[in-house]
């Protein structure tokens, strides 16, 4: 955060300079993951991996978005390729770097002093089972534990400067009281492991790995071509197994994006595995390149997050048309809405309108939201309802109730009403509807709207419905 509030003092407050700031953070994440690539395997993988990387969805969409996540997984990537150099002072700064960037990502080097101690007690049979020489816990592994002394000064300034420890009760019980459930920590757990190994087209490129260790090595001219090693992938499956466990835990929301540090690292091995075993491991890869393509500009039939894909491009392009309209029309009526048009109407800065209107905040467009807003009718002129998710045509597990009461117990997930049933309960006119890759948005006039408005439409001025 650091970092961006330099570029908005150097070059000012506007979504076009984050968005240059996020590029650039972006291509020192993949620098990093390349030079880490290269230590542990040859150009040729180096270079393919590097490449599906950049293009996959989860990545490619937080190269324009203010996430933390992107810096600390490049921070990462550091991080773990001085750590396989045994450059145990300069790992311990990298990965202190990453966990200021983001608080997580001191799973990465625990994980570490974790295996290395793992080590410490299963060495002889780790020695003797894989014929190879494993780390060592020593005084250089002490080094692994600065990242938690770092973490928990700025814990202690936290705490001096807000009187919260890791921030205020909502945003703790949200994030770790709430998660403790062991249903919960399961499902997860299954979620998580999706994101790992199938995720937008992630599937692909695990269904060919797998398929590839059932053949031999290739040889070359100089003999069997060889693998990643075996201590570092070790050292690479253990960070891969904190993150996958740890976040399953703790964090409130089970987003795609807070696996950044950890996904990398499967495509790299899974495309070494490749090269190392398949003669046409490049068209392989050409296409799970391919299938990331699509599923970053094609919606899956599985529901996700709008910031995965390029469907959040939709969103801003549909939210954009729906305030045009609303400023145009009534730029003096009050606005029943929620998070986050809230804050594009109210925020000029955003892009999305020209002067600040006036707000009505409900939570959610849900049956009892509405119901409730319903109630206090005459404290708003007009309702901009939107779609908070993705729902695909055909949901997956649509008909298991118990699923759709897991999601809405432990996922916070709820159901939008759809633009003509809220426009029902509300006893409202639906002036604006548009839809976009299976997102919508709507404005619905209340009958004491039209005195609010600057220039009043004929009464029975048709439906605006855009596709």
């Amino acid at each position: 955060m650091a970092y961006l509030a330099l570029w908005w003092r150097i070059a000012g407050y506007a979504p076009l300079v984050t968005r240059t700031a996020m590029l650039v953070a972006a291509a020192f994440a993949l620098t990093g993951f390349f030079r880490l690539a290269q230590r542990v395997t040859n150009t040729h993988v180096s270079w393919a991996a590097t490449l599906c990387v950049a293009i996959y969805p989860v990545f490619f969409t937080q190269n324009s978005l203010a996430h933390v996540d992107l810096a600390a997984a490049g921070l990462t990537f550091f991080g773990l390729r001085a750590y396989i150099e045994n450059k145990r002072l300069a790992a311990a700064c990298w990965f202190s770097m990453a966990a200021l960037a983001k608080e997580t990502a001191v799973i990465a080097p625990v994980a570490l002093l974790i295996w290395e101690a793992m080590c410490l007690i299963f060495a002889a049979r780790l020695n003797s089972r894989f014929n190879c020489s494993f780390p060592r816990l020593s005084w250089k592994s002490a080094l692994l534990a600065v990242p938690i002394l770092v973490l928990s000064c700025w814990y202690a300034y936290h705490y001096e400067k807000t009187g919260f420890v890791f921030g205020n009760q909502e945003f703790f019980r949200y994030n770790v009281e709430a998660t403790l459930h062991p249903l919960r920590i399961a499902l997860a757990l299954l979620m998580r492991l999706w994101q790992l190994f199938g995720y937008l087209g992630l599937y692909l490129l695990t269904a060919a790995g797998l398929l590839a260790l059932l053949l031999p090595p290739l040889s070359d001219g100089g003999g069997e071509r060889s693998r990643i090693a075996l201590t570092i992938q070790f050292a690479f499956i253990a960070v891969i197994l904190a993150y996958t466990v740890g976040l399953s835990v703790i964090g409130g929301a089970v987003l795609a994006r807070y696996m950044l540090p950890v996904v990398p690292l499967v495509i790299l091995m899974m495309i070494s595995t490749l090269w190392r075993r398949v003669r046409l491991w490049r068209e392989v890869v050409a296409i799970v390149a391919g299938g990331f393509l699509v599923a970053l500009l094609a919606n899956p039939p599985y529901g996700f997050s709008l910031e995965d894909n390029l469907a959040y491009r939709d969103y801003i392009r549909l939210h954009q048309a729906g305030e045009n309209y609303l400023t145009a029309r009534y730029p003096m009526a009050r606005v029943l809405t929620a998070w986050p048009a809230s804050d594009e109407l109210t925020r000029p800065y955003l892009g999305y309108v020209t002067r600040p209107m006036q707000i009505v905040r409900i939570e959610n467009f849900t049956l009892d939201e509405v119901i409730s807003a319903a109630e206090a009718r005459s404290s708003f002129d007009v309702a901009l309802v939107f779609s908070t998710k993705y729902v695909p045509s055909h949901p997956l597990f649509e008909g298991w109730r118990r699923w759709q009461e897991w999601k809405t117990r432990f996922f916070g997930y709820q159901r939008d009403l759809p633009p003509a049933a809220a426009a029902a309960i509300l006893e409202g006119r639906l002036v604006f509807v548009q839809q976009r890759g299976g997102q919508w948005i709507a404005i619905i006039e209340i009958e004491r709207a039209a005195n609010a408005r600057l220039d009043v439409a004929p009464p029975h001025t048709d439906i605006r419905w855009q596709e």
